[in-house]
């Protein structure tokens, strides 16, 4: 225990009254939520708390108080002491202690879920999926722990060369509002596996399932202080960034944070990963199987209320299936439905906050004054349940009669906003699909096997979905291209980048000098 450091003998967040059965308006959470050296840890300095707000009702949730240098380097030196142990175990014994974290998640799924709800706004039905993810995603990374090995390479005269896999050290993650637990497991899961340690620091907005997780670590058996969780905005994660025991950060987020995130790390030559935005196309052809494609805009779109990076927003649709394809889009657009998170018949929740909401609103409206037309939606919406009245929930809103300079189309709305723009021709369509500086998802209905592997490999992004859309194996890298970052996630090609290696050259015979 780092001395000076506040106390109290815990129950892990999941064990406490407030979290069994979670219901909308019900949630208040007074808990310390940083959590470092194996405990949640009272804050050193209330007075830069900021609200959390639960998006459904408007309410206040719990206080998000910022951490300052001094706990920061608490947390990372906590981080290095259990690094120096975990880096130590075998691969076998750290997938032994993933395995655990694994298992007890899945156990808890339904608890951790409807608190992300209650943090988040999303419907628990996807909140259900996110938290499967995060499960599914340990439980690969402990698959590969095992795994990871070097080279060996014969030189002449019986000498012989060899590579080291080694672990980078303390990672720093910084988490997005739209995931918050399957974030954290993303970004934790590679850096275990590789023997990292990691301090995250969750958006200031969902403050809350990160430690659940932490507390599941520990539960699984991993050293304390080997992910801890800091909050704060952007100050803490400048914070973390620039300390010199940090050896990477993996960020989600936007381009221009993930631009001074960059700037930051570039002080101390630290790894990176950016996971940024998208502004990402979805090709329609007109020999597409139209029932597929319709299902595949909607989920392109309106996840998680359109708070999702690798949205497909740009929806193209060739001119002469155009009629067919809104009329159906719009149909089904105006039954989803939008309402009280928690319940299982949800299927679209409320907004992250009420700045958020606005700003969605005001992209809607201009999009108007620039000359779309608004099929549906597209309005503040107030469900019947009193208690709801202030959730910052948003009507889906399909736009038709788009142009690619409109700013709808171009910029990233981050809400329940389809765009739909025609056009003719596969080359007209693939220059106007990557005439974008994103280029984080695309995605192409059609039947046309030539076609379909032609236009994705044409397409300048970092996952191109084929007759579907939004699938997010653990298995599959993820990642951008262009300004939408670099690095991945997911996938086995991600172990690269949460270790380095080593060369180890041996002379087996004398030494050749030309001294």
């Amino acid at each position: 225990m780092v001395p000076g450091q506040t106390r109290m003998a815990q129950q892990p967040l999941l064990s406490l009254p407030e979290f069994h059965n979670v219901s909308t308006g019900a949630l208040v959470v007074t808990e310390p939520l940083n959590f470092w050296g194996g405990a949640r840890v009272k804050p050193k300095d209330t007075k830069n708390s900021e609200p959390v707000y639960e998006p459904a009702t408007g309410r206040v949730l719990c206080d998000m108080i910022p951490c300052g240098e001094e706990e920061v380097d608490e947390a990372i030196k906590s981080a290095h002491s259990a690094y120096l142990k975990w880096s130590k175990l075998s691969g076998m014994e750290r997938a032994r202690i993933m395995l655990e974290a694994a298992r007890i998640i899945r156990e808890r799924r339904d608890e951790i879920a409807r608190a992300e709800v209650a943090n988040n706004g999303k419907s628990i039905t996807e909140a259900q999926v996110d938290i499967d993810v995060a499960w599914q995603c340990i439980e690969y990374y402990a698959g590969i722990a095992p795994t990871l090995s070097g080279q060996h390479i014969q030189l002449p005269g019986g000498s012989f060369a060899y590579t080291r896999r080694e672990p980078l050290g303390v990672c720093v993650g910084i988490g997005a509002w739209n995931y918050p637990f399957q974030i954290a497991a993303w970004k934790s899961a590679p850096a275990l596996a590789c023997g990292n340690a990691m301090v995250f620091k969750p958006s200031p907005m969902t403050p809350v399932t990160a430690v659940m997780l932490a507390e599941i670590y520990k539960e699984a058996g991993v050293p304390d202080g080997l992910f801890n969780v800091v909050q704060g905005g952007a100050e803490t994660g400048g914070l973390l960034c620039h300390h010199p025991m940090v050896a990477k950060v993996s960020f989600t987020g936007s381009v221009p944070t993930g631009k001074k995130v960059m700037e930051m790390a570039a002080k101390g030559v630290k790894q990176v990963t950016l996971e940024l935005g998208g502004k990402s196309p979805l090709i329609i052809f007109k020999d597409c199987e139209l029932e597929n494609a319709i299902k595949g805009a909607l989920m392109a779109n309106f996840l998680t209320q359109g708070e999702v990076c690798c949205n497909g927003t740009r929806v193209f649709v060739q001119r002469e299936i155009m009629p067919q394809f809104l009329e159906e889009v719009v149909k089904r657009t105006k039954v989803i439905s939008v309402g009280d998170p928690m319940c299982e018949e949800t299927r679209m929740g409320a907004l992250i906050s009420k700045p958020h909401m606005e700003k969605v609103l005001g992209f809607i409206k201009q999009a108007k004054e620039q000359g779309a037309k608004v099929l549906c939606g597209g309005e503040r919406f107030v469900p019947s349940d009193p208690k709801l009245k202030d959730g910052y929930f948003v009507s889906p809103c399909v736009l038709d009669n788009c142009r690619d300079d409109m700013t709808c189309v171009k910029e990233e709305i981050f809400g329940p906003v389809m765009s739909v723009l025609p056009f003719d021709t596969e080359d007209e369509v693939l220059q106007r699909a990557n005439n974008t500086t994103f280029g984080l998802a695309s995605g192409v209905f059609t039947r046309d096997i030539a076609r379909a592997h032609r236009v994705a490999e044409n397409l300048q992004a970092g996952t191109c979905y084929i007759n579907n859309y939004n699938v997010g194996p653990v298995e599959v890298p993820f990642g951008g291209y262009k300004m939408s970052g670099f690095g991945r996630e997911n996938g086995q090609v991600t172990i690269e980048y949460y270790s380095q290696l080593k060369t180890v050259v041996v002379e087996m015979g004398d030494v050749e000098s030309f001294f």
